[in-house]
C-alpha cells in the first residue's frame, strides 16, 4: 500500500480547519437563548357574556322638579335679614328673606293718612248734601245751590276712593319687602348675602318642591317611531335604593328636537322619592319595539370597580396581565351587570380586581 500524497492531506486538513472555523463563528453570532421571563400569577376570572336583548333598553336621563321656582326680588332694596340656607325645608307662606322697607313704610304711613283725611272730608260733603237736600225740599236754596253741593259730595267721594286706592297700593308695595315661600319645599340655592343689594328681577333664592318630580330622557326618533302601545317604562336612579320606580304618569313630548333628533320622554316619580333635582337617571322602556335588537353584556358583579363616579373593570389582556379599563355599567341582574359600554363579547374579566391591581 503506497504512501499518502502529503499534498492531498495538507488539503484536507485545510478544509476541515475552515469548515471548524466556520461553525464557530456560527455558533458565537447566534444570539443567546432568553432566560423565561416571571409569568404573572394566575387570576380567577370571568368570560363577558352577551345575551339577546329582550325587547328592553335604557335611555340616560335626569330628575327634575315639575315646580321649581326661581324667586327673585320686586323691589329695590338691601337685604336685612336672610332666614333660609340651601337643604332647609319652609312652609307656604314662610317668611325666607326681608328687605330694607323703611321707606316704602314711610310711604305707605302717608298714604294711610291722606286715605283719613280723604275719608273726613267726603263725610263733611256728606253731611252738608244732606242739609242742602233738606233746605231745597223746604224752598230756602235754589237747584243751583242744590247741584253744586251735590258736585262737591261726588267730588269727595272720587278723592276718597283714589286716597284710599294709593294706600293700598303703598300697602302692597311694602309687603313685597317680604319675601315669603310659594309653596311647601326645599331651598336648593340662595344667591344672596347679608348686605346685597336686591333689584326688580335679581334671584334671591331656588326653591322646588320634592313632592313633585320627574325624570326627563331623551329618546331617538328612530327608536321613538317603533315604540308601539302600551309602553312599560320604569325609571332608575343609581346610587339610591330605590331599584326600579314606577311613574304614575308617561308622557312623550310630540316634538323632535332639532339639533339631537330626539323625543323628551317624561316619567313622573311618586311622591316622596328619595332624590333630587339634577341626578343622574335612566328611563328603561319595555314593550313591542322598545329594544334596540343588540345584544346585552353582562359581567359579574364583583368585577366591577367603583371609585366615585368612575366604574371600571380589569380586562386580561396578553401573556394574562389585567389592565384597567373604564365601563359604562347598567341595571344589576342578581349577580351580573350590565355593561353599556367599554368591554366586546367573550373578552375575560378579572373577578378580584384588588388582586389584579397587585400585578405589574
Amino acid at each position: 500500500m503506497g504512501k499518502p500524497d502529503r499534498g492531498a492531506v495538507r488539503s484536507a486538513v485545510r478544509v476541515l480547519h475552515a469548515v471548524l472555523a466556520m461553525a464557530a463563528s456560527t455558533a458565537l453570532a447566534k444570539p443567546p437563548v432568553a432566560a423565561p421571563a416571571d409569568a404573572p400569577p394566575p387570576i380567577a376570572s370571568a368570560t363577558v357574556v352577551a345575551q339577546d336583548s329582550p325587547g328592553s333598553t335604557a335611555f340616560e336621563g335626569v330628575v327634575e322638579a315639575l315646580r321649581q321656582t326661581v324667586v327673585a326680588a320686586q323691589v329695590p332694596g338691601a337685604v336685612v335679614a336672610l332666614q333660609v340656607r340651601a337643604g332647609d325645608t319652609v312652609r307656604a307662606g314662610e317668611v325666607l328673606m326681608r328687605i330694607d322697607a323703611r321707606a316704602a313704610d314711610q310711604t305707605a304711613i302717608a298714604g294711610a293718612a291722606q286715605a283719613r283725611a280723604a275719608k273726613a272730608a267726603m263725610d263733611e260733603a256728606t253731611r252738608d248734601f244732606e242739609r242742602q237736600q233738606q233746605l231745597f225740599a223746604q224752598g230756602f236754596i235754589s237747584q243751583a245751590a242744590l247741584d253744586r253741593a251735590q258736585a262737591h259730595f261726588k267730588t269727595a267721594q272720587a278723592e276718597t276712593s283714589a286716597q284710599g286706592a294709593h294706600a293700598g297700593a303703598a300697602r302692597t308695595q311694602s309687603d313685597f319687602y317680604i319675601v315669603r315661600a310659594p309653596y311647601d319645599g326645599v331651598v336648593a340655592n340662595v344667591s344672596v348675602v347679608l348686605g346685597d343689594m336686591a333689584l326688580p328681577g335679581r334671584p334671591l333664592l331656588t326653591l322646588y318642591d320634592p313632592a313633585a318630580l320627574r325624570v326627563t330622557a331623551a329618546v331617538p326618533q328612530t327608536v321613538a317611531a317603533r315604540l308601539t302601545a302600551p309602553l312599560m317604562p320604569e325609571a332608575e336612579i343609581p346610587g339610591t335604593a330605590a331599584g326600579l320606580i314606577k311613574p304614575v304618569h308617561v308622557q312623550m313630548l310630540p316634538t323632535v328636537d332639532a339639533a339631537s333628533h330626539t323625543l323628551e320622554l317624561r316619567l313622573d316619580l311618586p311622591a316622596h322619592t328619595n332624590a333630587a333635582p339634577g341626578m343622574f337617571a335612566r328611563a328603561w322602556l319595555s314593550g313591542p319595539g322598545a329594544g334596540t335588537g343588540d345584544a346585552r353584556l353582562f359581567v359579574p358583579s364583583q368585577a366591577v370597580v367603583r371609585r366615585a363616579e368612575l366604574a371600571a373593570v380589569y380586562v386580561i389582556g396578553e401573556h394574562g396581565k389585567p389592565m384597567l379599563r373604564p365601563v359604562r355599567p347598567g341595571r344589576s341582574d342578581g349577580s351580573q351587570v350590565e355593561i353599556l359600554s367599554g368591554v366586546a363579547a367573550g373578552e375575560r374579566v378579572a373577578l378580584d380586581p384588588q388582586a389584579a391591581a397587585r400585578v405589574r
